[in-house]
């Protein structure tokens, strides 16, 4: 499973994700411009077949717009730390498996 975290979350997460998310990534790292527009984000996300992970109702107006893929999670926490997000995250990692090989939601909320 391939997860892009959005310019909102920290790109420190990148590496202490990669142990449950071996595919994980962040936006100012994959060569999109920084700070990359949501729809930019939205297409590279589709061509790579890769979930969002936000904190940014933007993304649930595109997939509602859009439909999907790609999938979107988006991250009802307000503003924590990288610690609590890494814990949550991993906490939901079958919800998010879950809701990458569905055919018939795109997203999830986690709250």
């Amino acid at each position: 499973m391939k997860l892009l975290l959005d310019a909102n979350l920290s790109w420190r997460l990148v590496s202490r994700l990669k142990p449950y998310f071996e595919d994980c990534f962040h936006v100012d790292h994959i060569g999109l411009a920084v700070p990359a527009k949501d729809t930019e984000i939205w297409d590279y996300a589709l061509d790579k077949n890769l979930v969002i992970a936000t904190n940014d109702d933007d993304f649930l107006n595109l997939a509602n717009d859009k439909g999907f893929p790609p999938k979107v999670i988006l991250l009802r926490t307000g503003n924590q730390s990288n610690d609590y997000l890494l814990q949550l995250l991993i906490k939901h990692k079958e919800d998010i498996i879950a809701l990458y090989t569905s055919v018939e939601y795109g997203f999830l909320e986690i709250f």
